[in-house]
């Protein structure tokens, strides 16, 4: 039996939810906003689907049901507005971060927590230390959609198929993040060496892929497809013990010359949450651009420890 309880029912989480009801084989789904009348309805509303997609019951429920889940997911926070960087949203969603994990730890939950509210990999690397979890068990959605939008990019550019490229964003998810062009492919090939690629496309690909967001959420309001996509995967990843690569929020520990911060890197998803951190071999330019975000990183971070209080729990579970 699977249990997910999702922590956020805005446009993310539902869409989530209904992505997860779908394709992710879940038995249980609990939907947990402080709107709860709102939750209600989605649930029963969701759980519609369920004849069509497969048997599971969902409910709107509250933090002491996370005791017996398998993940928490969580996109609760408040969204970007356009004209924002998810940067700006660092003291607003710190504290509803730090309302949601103190009741969650203390239901008893064993986990997996996987955050997607913004800035991911500020909450990710608070989660950990909030709640004293092992870091292989705190994962952020990362540069997973980034990745997406830069393979949208590239193939929409050059006329083929995504599935044939291999290309990943790391770094932060939001302005400090970079286009690992160096190690990308196409069906193989070096991404540098395929006809019609040119340093004046990939700086033009670099631009588009910063700029989506803000883009789509000048027209509709938020961003949602994309992102609630990108959990539905970590989640099958983990209850299928998959073992596949990412480019998530991940715990690293010396990769890259960074420590003690999670930031977007491509890692092995497997049962139990992060099985491996992956260290591509970066070129000296793109190593200094890893370098140049997490240091951006740690300085809002830094700020932040400042602004809450918080004592850090031991990891040893």
């Amino acid at each position: 039996m699977s249990k997910v309880v999702l922590v956020g029912d805005g446009a993310v989480g539902s869409t989530f939810a209904f992505s997860l009801l779908q394709h992710g084989g879940v038995d249980e789904l609990v939907i947990v906003d402080l709107r709860a009348d709102h939750a209600h309805g989605d649930a029963i509303d969701l759980e519609d689907v369920t004849p069509m997609m497969g048997a599971a019951h969902v409910y709107a429920g509250n933090y002491e049901d996370a005791s017996d889940a398998d993940i928490v997911v969580i996109t609760a926070g408040v969204p970007r507005k356009a004209g924002e960087s998810r940067l700006d949203l660092v003291s607003k969603n710190t504290n509803i971060l730090k309302s949601i994990i103190d009741p969650i730890v203390a239901s008893g939950f064993a986990g997996c927590f996987v955050v997607s509210a913004n800035p991911v990999d500020i909450l990710t690397t608070l989660t950990q230390r909030l709640s004293g979890f092992p870091k292989e068990r705190v994962i952020g959605t990362g540069t997973s959609l980034d990745s997406a939008r830069l393979q949208v990019a590239l193939g929409q550019a050059l006329g083929i198929s995504t599935s044939g490229i291999d290309a990943y964003v790391l770094g932060e998810h939001g302005d400090s993040s970079f286009s690992a062009y160096d190690k990308a492919t196409i069906n193989g090939r070096p991404l540098k060496d395929y006809p019609g690629v040119d340093d004046e496309l990939l700086a033009k690909l670099t631009t588009i892929v910063h700029d989506k967001g803000g883009e789509i959420i000048s027209h509709k309001g938020a961003t949602f497809y994309g992102v609630a996509t990108s959990l539905t995967k970590i989640y099958q990843a983990i209850l299928g013990d998959q073992e596949i690569v990412l480019p998530v929020s991940a715990p690293l520990e010396g990769e890259y010359g960074i420590d003690g911060l999670y930031l977007g890197a491509p890692a092995v998803l497997a049962a139990g949450g992060i099985k491996t951190v992956l260290e591509m071999n970066l070129s000296a330019s793109e190593q200094r651009q890893m370098q140049a975000s997490a240091t951006a990183m740690q300085v809002i971070l830094s700020q932040v420890e400042e602004d809450i209080s918080y004592e850090v729990k031991s990891s040893a579970l």
